[in-house]
């Protein structure tokens, strides 16, 4: 044990026993009687009041093995005992001797520093004391010996923590001094000098000092020190000091002028060099990432090269000024991801935050926001209560007759005729009040497409072969043909036209003929039909042919994109390399959304995005091979760019494209992690293999020094950045965000599954729910059996099957929801078994597509009001958010009848995850994970929203049970998922979120997602709601067991057994009939826990 003269300080025991025993946990405590606690206070106080040097060295050398010995615990419990006052004031005391004991002094500063580095107020101790003003002193005495100095220095270091001491040192010229300590390349003192080199950065912590640096023209300084100990560095200890150095201007580029000073003084180009070199040596590539970061951080803002931030696009809003200026746009607090990078590191310190904790919110249902007057306007939205099925006495086979004319006229346009011509529309601002917009293609009496709507054609590849398509399609390849006003073209260009529309016709008729059927549910003229009276702002009258000639998926699954090593540091350095020099610099645009007059060189991409679902708004050729990518905003705003599509022609093969989409606002994504963009050939198509295709190497997310045009504040831009080598001279390409789905598509699909299903068995009624803003229907589609005839009994059970309300694509980037919905409709409308089953149990609510604006005008997640519809469900506007408004009608209508959804699901798509899940509701695991003091014991919860998630674990590979969670926030408080379980009391009301990407567990394991997969999803969630059925009998048909494949169980085996439920109901419970009226909560016991896991919500 140790004692020390006649003191009363007595601690017991040994070293080693004084580092304690272990916790169960394996924490080492203090065991240290009670006795010992006050003898070192007493050790303490003698120190601070010891007389003679040896007691003084003695304490310090006891303190300093006791410290040494143990953990920081130790040094956490002496600041807690008075430690740092202490020490602070023995160094007061020896310090202000006319000739101090350096004796002393250096193992009290040595002490000092290595308690301060534990101790958050040490700074201000110090300053308290008057130790900071008599450190910098006793430096300023030692300035040629380096052992002092450098201790000095460390305490300097240590004092800094605080702003207000780093700035009483920098006040009293410390920065100078300190600064005049770091000489040339030398190989002495450089203990001192990266001591010296350490305090100066921990100085620059103030904005005041970093002011001070940037005047003296320190920076300067600081790059030529740099300069010179890279280029003479030979050992270990020199690259430590140019880690040192770099930090130093790290800390100083935080100010804009600094960064300025950085720039101006060479900075970017010294790093640059110094940087290759690091590269070369494996013993400074330590240096290169400090370096990169920082070149990044002070490439000089650039300015977009757009004359507005605002969407070129702009849609006259009823009630809202005409014409809205440029200006400042926070970021919106209520999206999906915070725009803030910050924000983005610090969510898990505010997600509790976030949490709902009042249990009158959570519990009570608010009342409604309209008046029950208003809901049996929607009683004609369940027409399979009023339809009288007179047609049941009919044959069953369907009716050819029938079917076809439950089509539109538009649909006989391109049947028989197909002229080619190629329109213009002038771009321009819908009218919210009107019935038909200027994008909208006129038909005449008889159903035909005037001349001025019809086709363009193009020659593709060497003028071999035409490709010609629906209403004002253009392929963009080979060289267009000189358009004309309807009837005015020339005479003797009739007889040489006429000749080529028959030649385009038989083309056109022989390559449907060949290529058209062999994709499912997708017929071209159809198609072209759909989009001749789709409205949009600026008029799409040219149609994007995979959207025209339809999708496969490819065969095989397509794997995740390996990220290459170092891409990141790669890309950075090629942007350094473009701000340094200007040779092969083009910096050209060559397609501007706004400006259509822009010539391209013959020898460049060729660039379009002016036709439904596309977005770009901008392409400049920064290189012979390399282009900047912008897009363009959602409809009357400035932000929300993510979403892209365009074409892509001219090009050469086997040449790597880089392209650089640079005004992306999400700061991360899953392109990080082995996404990538999708890519459509339409040589490729035309040559039997019509698939989007995962494409590009070279991929890197990573933020950028572009700012927007217009100035607004705190927006950073983010570029995505990837290369491309096209298989075939002269194609034309698409590339895309994701898989494209268009609202033309969409109502294309409906009439093909309208005219695929047995009227004698299927219920399928399409109707529309209401109009958008820019005129277009919003189509529901309600899908459930016939009953087996006209009697009483068949016609109750169908009267009274529960609801099932589906819907999807309220954000409209997020397309891979609508291939998850066509999965979910193919199937209720096929002959499999299960979905027989599902008919014969449930009646379906469609609406597959919430905002048909925002996905025609390529928006990636507002309508043309500017605002996220997922946003509005608390109190949607009837004018401004119709889709919600109606939707949201319908369900109080549902709820008003009895009829309350046994089921809503909302489809979306997530960005920044991989796999798919579920977010559903529930007030326990809300108040559990918030921390809540409510007691929960009492509440009894009925656990069936959980029900849908577990069977789909063990039915769908691409789904994760684990990324589920049930948590109600604040900022979700007005989305869809929450109002209908809130409002209409729905236990199962959820949003589902597909991936972007692909999965990280399963047999999709590295796989990414395509449209088969997502498609996959739909029907697999269809097989889940068996688990919700009333009908035993039915759910534990063996017949059905072996078409929905249970034998698939859980696909994360690795992960153990799990807590999976049946794929039936709790039968102990009995089947249930429909969930209670309001979120189900009353007294009585509970004995599940929560299992939801942190993350963003819908």
């Amino acid at each position: 044990m140790f004692r020390y003269g006649q003191s009363n300080f007595t601690w017991n025991g040994t070293l080693r026993e004084l580092e304690g025993s272990w916790t169960e946990r394996g924490r080492p405590r203090m065991t240290a009687s009670p006795s010992s606690s006050s003898g070192l206070e007493v050790l303490l106080s003698t120190l601070q009041n010891a007389g003679d040097v040896e007691s003084t060295l003695n304490i310090l050398n006891v303190l300093d093995e006791l410290l040494s010995a143990g953990t920081d615990r130790r040094i956490h419990y002496m600041i807690s005992k008075g430690g740092s006052e202490a020490l602070l004031t023995a160094l007061v005391n020896t310090g202000r001797s006319f000739s101090p004991n350096y004796t002393l002094l250096l193992p009290l500063l040595h002490l000092l520093a290595k308690v301060g580095h534990r101790d958050r107020r040490i700074g201000v101790k110090a300053e308290d004391a008057g130790a900071a003003l008599l450190t910098l002193n006793l430096l300023r005495h030692n300035v040629k010996h380096a052992g002092r100095a450098a201790a000095c220095l460390w305490v300097i270091q240590v004092f800094s923590s605080s702003v207000s001491t780093a700035n009483l040192i920098g006040a009293n010229h410390g920065l100078d001094d300190i600064y005049r300590l770091i000489p040339q390349y030398t190989t002495k003192h450089l203990h001192a000098i990266k001591a010296a080199i350490d305090a100066f950065a921990a100085l620059l912590c103030t904005k005041a000092n970093v002011c001070s640096v940037v005047s003296k023209g320190y920076i300067s300084g600081l790059l030529r020190l740099y300069e010179d100990w890279h280029c003479k560095q030979t050992q270990h200890a020199d690259v430590a000091i140019c880690h040192s150095l770099l930090r130093c201007l790290h800390k100083v580029t935080h100010s804009t002028a600094g960064r300025q000073a950085f720039v101006s003084q060479g900075g970017i180009r010294l790093l640059y060099g110094t940087t290759q070199t690091c590269l070369l040596s494996k013993g400074l590539e330590s240096l290169v990432e400090p370096s990169v970061q920082l070149m990044r951080k002070c490439l000089p803002k650039t300015p977009l090269p757009l004359t507005s931030d605002r969407s070129a696009y702009t849609f006259l809003v009823p009630g809202r000024p005409d014409v809205v200026p440029d200006m400042d746009v926070e970021p919106d607090e209520n999206s999906e991801e915070s725009d803030d990078e910050e924000a983005e590191d610090n969510k898990d310190a505010d997600f509790d935050d976030d949490l709902e904790t009042d249990l009158n919110k959570l519990r009570i249902r608010p009342d409604p926001d309209r008046p029950k007057e208003l809901l049996p306007q929607y009683s004609c939205l369940c027409p399979e209560l009023s339809h009288d099925f007179q047609e049941l006495g009919l044959s069953s086979e369907p009716e050819e007759s029938s079917t076809s004319s439950s089509s539109s006229d538009e649909e006989a346009v391109l049947l028989s005729d197909l002229r080619v011509h190629s329109s213009n529309r002038d771009r321009g601002s819908s009218s919210a009040s009107h019935q038909s917009s200027p994008s909208s293609l006129e038909t005449d009496p008889e159903g035909h497409a005037p001349a001025a709507a019809q086709l363009e054609a193009l020659d593709f590849h060497s003028h071999s072969s035409i490709l010609s398509t629906s209403p004002g399609f253009r392929t963009g390849v080979g060289q267009a043909r000189v358009e004309a006003p309807v009837g005015q073209r020339r005479e003797d260009q009739d007889e040489e036209e006429d000749a080529d529309d028959s030649h385009h016709r038989t083309m056109i008729d022989r390559l449907l003929e060949r290529h058209g059927s062999c994709i499912p549910h997708h017929e071209p003229k159809l198609y072209c039909a759909a989009a001749a009276k789709t409205n949009s702002i600026p008029g799409f009258s040219i149609l994007a042919f995979p959207d025209f000639w339809g999708h496969l998926p490819p065969p095989g699954h397509e794997p995740m994109s390996p990220r290459k090593p170092n891409i990141q540091r790669q890309k950075v350095f090629e942007d350094a390399q473009r701000f340094l020099t200007t040779d092969g610099i083009i910096n050209q645009v060559v397609f501007d959304l706004e400006d259509s007059s822009i010539q391209c060189p013959s020898d460049s991409l060729r660039f379009y995005s002016k036709f439904e679902c596309g977005n770009l708004r901008k392409a400049v050729q920064v290189r012979k091979y390399e282009y900047d990518l912008i897009l363009n905003a959602d409809a009357n705003t400035s932000q929300h760019t993510q979403w892209f599509y365009c074409e892509v022609s001219n090009m050469v093969a086997d040449v790597p494209y880089r392209f650089n989409v640079i005004n992306c606002e999400k700061s991360n994504s899953q392109f990080n992690y082995g996404m990538q963009p999708v890519l459509y050939s339409v040589r490729e198509a035309l040559e039997g293999r019509p698939h989007w295709v995962r494409t590009g190497t070279d991929i890197c997310y990573f933020r950028n020094h572009f700012c927007p045009a217009r100035g607004r504040r705190r927006t950073t831009f983010y570029t995505l950045t990837f290369s491309i080598s096209f298989k075939h001279n002269e194609d034309v390409c698409y590339l895309a965000y994701h898989y494209p789905y268009t609202y033309s598509a969409l109502k294309a699909h409906l009439k093909v599954l309208q005219k695929s299903v047995d009227p004698a068995k299927v219920f399928f009624q399409q109707q529309v729910l209401c109009g958008t803003l820019a005129g277009n229907p919003c189509p529901m589609v309600t899908i459930t059996a016939c009953p087996a005839s006209r009697g009483w009994k068949d016609m109750h059970q169908l009267r009274n099957r529960p609801c099932i309300v589906l819907t999807g694509r309220v954000h409209p980037g997020e397309s891979n929801a609508s291939w998850v919905m066509k999965g979910t409709l193919e199937f209720l409308c096929s002959t499999d078994p299960v979905a027989q089953s599902l008919r014969e149990a449930f009646v379906f609510k469609l609406i597959p597509m919430l905002n048909p604006d925002g996905v025609i005008n390529g928006t990636n997640r507002c309508d043309l009001n500017s605002e996220d519809l997922n946003r509005q469900w608390c109190k949607p506007d009837p004018v401004l958010s119709p889709t919600i408004y109606h939707t949201k009608g319908l369900l109080y209508y549902l709820n008003s009848i009895g009829r309350t959804p046994l089921v809503f699901c909302d489809y979306h798509g997530h960005s920044r995850k991989k796999n798919v899940f579920l977010y559903g509701c529930s007030v326990k695991e809300t108040l559990w994970q918030s921390g809540s003091a409510v007691n929960t014991v009492g509440l009894k919860e009925d656990p069936g929203y959980r029900t849908i998630p577990k069977t789909l674990d063990r039915l769908a590979p691409a789904f994760s049970f684990n990324s589920c969670n049930y948590l109600v926030e604040k900022s979700r408080s007005s989305t869809a998922r929450v109002v209908v379980w809130r409002e209409m009391g729905v236990l199962r009301s959820y949003t589902m979120e597909s991936t972007h990407n692909g999965c990280d567990q399963g047999i999709y394991k590295g796989l990414q997602m395509g449209t088969r997969e997502l498609q996959e999803m739909g029907v697999k969630f269809c097989h889940s709601l068996l688990s919700v059925t009333k009908d035993v009998k039915t759910l534990y048909s063996q017949r059905l067991i072996s078409h929905v494949g249970l034998d698939h169980k859980s696909h994360n085996l690795s992960q153990g057994p799990r807590d999976t439920a049946p794929l039936g109901p709790n039968l102990s419970q009995g089947p249930r009939d429909t969930p209670p009226p309001g979120p189900s909560l009353s007294q009585g016991p509970r004995d599940t826990a929560p299992l939801g896991q942190r993350g963003h919500r819908r």
